[in-house]
């Protein structure tokens, strides 16, 4: 007969491991909402947004949430994320780069994260005009990061706490306030914003009026400049893969989950970019401050409270800054798993009384005073915001392609291997998943490296190295690191973790058509 402590374990037990379709959509779309930051991106492109919006969800979104479940089933007995996965792929080498990009584009997002909360800042305190200032910008992304910094060393539970209603206050209601005030505006016969854009980019004449496109004009690379950043606003799914194998029938629910999150991803993105773009005229949208102008239309231009817009700046910045701040060791975290296989120096190794990785969170907060510092030197900060978001999407979309890869490989080279979700179709299913987001995100990166035709970029020349030069110095630090790294990091720290498992052997893929991978030494292992 069992006993009562038994049951109630056995019964928690079951509990964990049934993680519905609901539950697992919702977090994986507030993983993807993290603010209202992006509607303005979005807007800029009027209505053809629904073109970009589209192409992000199926090309990309999809895709990186079937994928990401397949391989976190897979090895979901395993620390390092795709740190494992990519290197289960390819070797060690290619791993620590994979995690390395998720990590350093994390750390070069916050300045464009901590932006929006800048201009948010500056609404709620009535001074409006301090949100394209760009000094007041980068001092404000340079000091809350540092603030956020010294809490962060004292645990993660405060910072918890302070995220743990930041999408339903800071995302949800104003985004339901900003909705509600389009549709008064638009019930009230005002005119759209959408219909004073001129810019051939988003307009044309037909009959002689000019009309809103429907469909992106293409006159070269240029113009699909900003699909990069929209896509950068679907990415993160993959954290949410850790979930498939607590859900009850993963073949089924998993999937459901998906598009159940990709339909709230949309909605919101979707009805909150057109409640920008029809508010805010076309040549008068920033953004870094397009909601909240758009708020303004009707708060204060009709109904004259600007209080509320001040409340609702609050919010918006409690928000943006819950959701660039509150994980601000998350990622970090990742990295750490990389030094219990001796891949960083010791002095990266460290961590403090409360276990949390010192070193690299200063690390980390001297390269976000060193990005935010081009808002320091550059007047036009809609630019410089939609730069630094350029570079954080070009190093995400390559840990992309490194991870759509190793899911192709895996399938050949592992393909015994338990998955609790797979994606069906056999190999040629995942050859079509799996390529078309490899696809999709090379496009996106190549789009990257030209200059947007929506926005006054003064040196194409300059805009493409700085793109270019981001990339390189960044995947090469990692390789560097890599290079140059000694037996003695492994065990040069006191307080490493002790470390046991290690990579599967990376076995040539007879029947895969690429050159086999090589295999890296073996003096250093994989996360347990």
């Amino acid at each position: 007969m069992s006993s009562p402590k038994r049951t109630s374990f056995e019964s928690k037990k079951k509990s964990k491991l049934t993680m519905t379709v609901p539950t697992v959509a919702f977090l994986t779309a507030a993983a993807v909402v993290t603010s209202l930051r992006g509607l303005p991106v979005m807007a800029k492109e009027e209505l053809t947004m629904f073109v970009y919006i589209g192409f992000a969800t199926l090309l990309f979104l999809v895709p990186a949430a079937l994928i990401s479940a397949e391989l976190g089933s897979a090895f979901s007995n395993r620390k390092g994320g795709v740190y494992t996965w990519i290197g289960e792929a390819f070797g060690q080498r290619w791993g620590f780069v994979g995690i390395w990009l998720q990590w350093i584009q994390n750390v070069v997002w916050y300045p464009t994260g901590l932006a929006f909360a800048a201009a948010a800042a500056a609404y709620a305190l009535n001074q409006a005009g301090l949100a394209e200032a760009h000094v007041y910008v980068g001092i404000f992304c340079i000091v809350s990061y540092w603030l956020a910094t010294l809490l962060a060393l004292r645990g993660n539970a405060l910072l918890a706490k302070v995220a743990k209603y930041g999408f339903m206050v800071g995302t949800v209601v104003p985004g339901a306030v900003l909705l509600g005030l389009f549709i008064y505006w638009a019930a009230t016969g005002h005119a759209m914003g959408w219909s004073t854009a001129t810019d051939p980019a988003v307009a044309t004449v037909v009959d002689g009026e000019i009309t809103p496109r429907l469909l992106p004009l293409l006159t070269g690379l240029g113009s699909l400049a900003f699909l990069g950043n929209i896509m950068l606003l679907f990415a993160g799914v993959e954290v949410q893969a850790v979930h498939v194998k607590e859900m009850k029938n993963p073949r089924r629910g998993f999937p459901a989950a998906m598009l159940l999150a990709s339909g709230i991803s949309v909605a919101v993105f979707l009805l909150g970019s057109i409640a920008v773009a029809g508010l805010v005229p076309y040549d008068d949208l920033v953004l870094q401050t397009g909601v909240f102008d758009a708020m303004s239309s009707v708060l204060v231009g009709l109904w004259n409270m600007n209080w509320l817009v001040q409340i609702l700046a609050v919010l918006v910045c409690y928000g943006a800054l819950s959701g660039a701040l509150a994980w601000i060791s998350a990622p970090s975290r990742a990295l750490l798993t990389t030094a219990h296989d001796g891949l960083l120096p010791p002095i990266l190794q460290k961590t403090n009384k409360a276990g949390i990785q010192r070193n690299i969170l200063i690390l980390q907060a001297i390269i976000v005073t060193a990005v935010s510092s081009i808002y320091l030197f550059t007047a036009d900060v809609s630019g410089a915001f939609f730069l630094i978001s350029t570079v954080t999407i070009s190093l995400y979309i390559v840990m992309y392609m490194f991870m759509y890869a190793a899911a192709i490989r895996l399938r050949y080279t592992q393909p015994d291997l338990p998955r609790a979700f797979r994606i069906p179709g056999g190999k040629p299913g995942m050859w079509i998943v799996a390529g078309i987001g490899f696809v999709a995100v090379a496009f996106a990166l190549l789009v990257s490296f030209f200059p947007p035709t929506q926005l006054p970029i003064g040196d194409p020349t300059t805009y493409v190295a700085l793109v270019a030069g981001g990339l390189v110095v960044f995947v090469g630090a990692a390789l560097l690191i890599y290079h140059f790294r000694k037996p003695s990091w492994r065990n040069g720290a006191p307080d490493q973790e002790p470390h046991e498992a290690s990579f599967s052997p990376v076995a040539p893929a007879t029947t895969l058509p690429v050159t086999p991978a090589v295999r890296e030494p073996q003096e250093t292992g994989a996360p347990s």
